[in-house]
């Protein structure tokens, strides 16, 4: 830092001081924990303890500014000297195994992760043997010291994040940068959507030109509410053409996807809804400034104009005010429960009926507007014959959930029974109505079994609102006759079921992690509320036949089986009803040359359908050897699949929630072939969110034991998976410089989650020229 860099920082840590220290002008323990945000925590009494130079009990701001001098300005030493005191817990000069256990136990403390007792002898033994180069018992400073130069990454920036009032802050001025929009890399990248919006913006402008010009005669307010009136038409019809699915999946296929932004309708969908509400406020407050002037020199008052139908304007009995007015107020209604406060705040509902008043809108504009069923004969017809079609294609078969499995963060996993002739794509999503748990109610979701999955279709469900609570409470409740009518024929299939759980069970089952040793793995952190998971037959298949399958290279359908049936796992017979499938963007991935798939969360659904067909056409090219079992791919395209490569992305906030589809991805680890010519074909790369990164100060020995333990166990301690589970966010950055460097081809980025992040990943694509593609519901 220079001097008036450390002047500012100086004054920032006397402030921030004087805000928690109390009257005494120091900070005691309990200041401490506060500061730092927790209640109870080993590094913040160690922290607390070195800090406290003089052993009074408590911090003054001197002892402070020496303490954060060394840990900001001090150089590697410096800050591995105080690295090794933390971990010094008696203070002998020297680290021995228990007081390593308990440093990683708090370790994993802070960073949420929970490992049985076992697995954490295991890392504070494997972590003190490496360190140990002397075989003394102890780990001394100088050992410390090497082993951490085996971790280079480590210490690039050793801080303390969780403090966030012990850093300084960012002193470097920004340098002030182009706004996204005004790039070059932003309207190549977007080109298709900003023409789009540009001829859209043109046609209402010609609209409303012409509208004006033709109706010059009843002066200037007259001429604006009339051409906000022919704008209208034009798109209270528009609005409806952007969500017609089934035309909209059609043209996907075609060679209209390369010209139109398909694959953004719902966003398109909702400028026009906003450009309707504009357009309908001044086509209102126009017509009002009109009769109030017109009632001056009239028999009728502004009332009488505005709501009775006295005056006789409009062609249906004179109720063009009338009607206006109730259309103006719906409208509203509307686009204010349309708002993403609402969706995305558990009132999903309110969205969903309140949207359904475009019926009546579309009625009171037909008996509004003398011109408007000209413009929506058309395309109503199509949205009509659209719905027919739905709900003859659900009806028609009987569609059931057969099987349940509630997994951790309160998703639901049902299985449904698919009938033959309901063929869909990887990615596609689909509308399902269950009547015991409402009636009239659809809701969207995406399919996350793989088509070549012919028996049955999964849905993933996140409970975040009303109806997705309410499924979830459902299955969640004691069994009952009402949820499983066929009691004896469910009773039957569940005995049977427990009596194949023992084939599917790994011999280490009771360490707690999963294992990668067998043909199934399991996750038993999910089996601490009674059921595990992992990959096998469909009910409907038994075990001789997953063996011949496998010995013709088919892939067998995958399934989650319970250990304790009735708990969080339970076969049943509910009739439910599905609408679709439905396009997404995802349909792009097969003919990418190198497809990127990032899901954050639950947003893993649509990639989990399209890793298990990518995967199961990548079975069909792979060859084994008789007699060494050497597997490698042949490397060959086809119209079908264009891949090179898969890099999947899953990044989620806490250790439970990779549990949702642990035992598939293993599954994927496991079937890629030992030698390609091209390096392996999927790559996958986890990230859990709440843990420590590798460069804080509480997180060096965790990962630096997870790290080794999983080099030398072959996989991951938190997932199981031989992919090493990364603390803390991804650096977009650097992830997609390494991508780049790959030369696999054109690169495609796939992206399903929180609409924030896909923000941050759509400017790296454009800086990157990578191709961003965002599933939308």
């Amino acid at each position: 830092m220079s001097v008036d860099e450390d002047a500012r920082w100086l004054e920032w840590v006397t402030k921030q001081f004087e805000t928690i220290a109390g009257e005494d002008k120091e900070i005691d323990i309990d200041e401490f924990k506060t500061a730092l945000k927790v209640k109870e925590s080993f590094f913040a009494e160690r922290f607390f303890a070195l800090f406290d130079s003089d052993g009074s009990g408590s911090i003054s701001l001197d002892e402070l500014l020496k303490a954060l001098n060394l840990l900001i300005h001090g150089d590697e030493t410096d800050k591995l000297r105080f690295l090794f005191q933390v971990y010094d817990v008696d203070g002998y000069g020297s680290i021995d195994p228990d007081e390593l256990r308990t440093v990683l136990k708090s370790c994993l403390q802070e960073s949420a992760i929970s490992l049985p007792e076992e697995k954490l002898d295991d890392l504070t033994l494997v972590l003190f043997e490496s360190a140990d180069k002397d075989n003394s018992g102890s780990i001394t400073f100088e050992e410390l010291k090497a082993e951490l130069e085996n971790f280079p990454e480590v210490m690039e920036n050793l801080t303390i994040s969780a403090a966030n009032w012990l850093k300084p802050p960012d002193l470097d001025q920004k340098k002030p940068q182009t706004p996204r929009y005004l790039t070059r890399a932003y309207w190549q990248k977007n080109s298709r959507k900003l023409l789009f919006l540009c001829m859209y913006a043109l046609l209402n402008s010609l609209l409303f030109i012409a509208a004006m010009l033709y109706h010059s005669y009843g002066g200037g307010w007259f001429m604006l509410a009339k051409g906000c009136g022919q704008c209208l038409n034009f798109n209270c019809t528009f609005v409806m053409v952007l969500m017609l699915r089934r035309c909209l999946t059609w043209l996907r296929a075609t060679w209209v996807v390369r010209i139109l932004p398909l694959d953004q309708n719902i966003l398109l969908h909702q400028i026009v809804g906003y450009a309707i509400l504009l357009f309908t406020l001044v086509h209102t407050a126009a017509h009002v400034v009109n009769f109030a002037r017109m009632s001056e020199s009239s028999e009728f008052s502004l009332w009488e104009y505005l709501l009775t139908t006295r005056p006789g304007i409009g062609w249906v009995k004179g109720t063009a005010s009338l009607t206006g007015i109730i259309l103006l107020l719906l409208i509203c209604l509307m686009v204010v429960c349309s708002s993403t406060f609402v969706r995305r705040s558990g009132h999903f509902e309110v969205f969903y009926w309140t949207h359904l008043l475009y019926i009546w809108v579309w009625i009171l504009l037909i008996i509004h507007c003398a011109n408007f069923w000209k413009w929506f004969v058309v395309p109503g017809l199509v949205f009509l014959l659209e719905k027919i079609v739905g709900i003859a294609v659900s009806r028609m078969g009987g569609l059931y959930i057969v099987e349940v499995n509630l997994l951790p963060s309160k998703v639901t996993h049902l299985v449904i029974r698919r009938p033959q002739f309901f063929q869909f794509k990887p990615g596609d999503y689909i509308y399902i109505n269950i009547p015991v748990i409402a009636k009239y109610e659809w809701h969207p979701f995406t399919i996350s079994s793989a088509p070549e999955q012919s028996d049955t279709m999964w849905l993933h469900v996140r409970s975040m609102g009303q109806w997705t609570n309410r499924l979830y409470e459902y299955f969640r409740q004691p069994e009952s006759q009402a949820l499983c009518p066929k009691r004896l024929a469910t009773s039957l299939r569940k005995r049977r079921q427990q009596g194949k759980q023992q084939m599917f069970l790994s011999p280490d089952s009771e360490n707690g992690v999963a294992s990668s040793q067998d043909d199934t793995i399991e996750l038993t952190m999910f089996r601490q509320s009674g059921s595990q998971s992992g990959s096998a037959l469909s009910s409907k298949s038994p075990p001789e036949e997953e063996a011949g399958l496998a010995e013709k290279g088919e892939a067998p359908p995958l399934r989650e089986i319970s250990a304790k049936p009735g708990e969080n796992h339970r076969f049943c017979n509910i009739k439910c009803y599905v609408d679709g499938p439905y396009g997404t963007p995802t349909r792009q991935i097969f003919a990418s040359e190198h497809a990127v798939l990032i899901g954050a969360g639950i947003g893993i659904t649509p990639f989990a359908s399209i890793l298990q067909s990518i995967m199961y056409r990548y079975r069909m090219r792979k060859h084994n050897c008789p007699s060494c079992n050497y597997s490698w791919c042949e490397n060959v395209k086809d119209s079908d699949m264009k891949l090179r490569k898969v890099d999947f992305i899953w990044i989620n906030r806490d250790q439970k929630s990779f549990e949702w589809f642990v035992s598939l991805l293993t599954k994927l680890e496991m079937d890629q072939a030992d030698g390609e010519l091209e390096g392996r074909f999927l790559e996958m790369h986890m990230y859990m969110t709440s843990a420590l990164s590798k460069n804080d100060m509480k997180a060096i020995g965790l990962q630096m034991a997870l790290d080794l333990l999983a080099k030398k166990e072959e996989k991951d301690s938190i997932t199981g998976l031989k992919t090493r589970t990364q603390p803390g966010r991804p650096q977009w950055e650097k992830v997609f410089q390494k991508l780049s460097e790959e030369n696999k081809g054109k690169v495609h980025v796939f992206y399903c989650g929180a609409p924030a992040l896909a923000k941050n990943i759509k400017a790296q694509c454009e800086h990157f020229g990578f191709n961003f593609y965002k599933e939308n519901f």
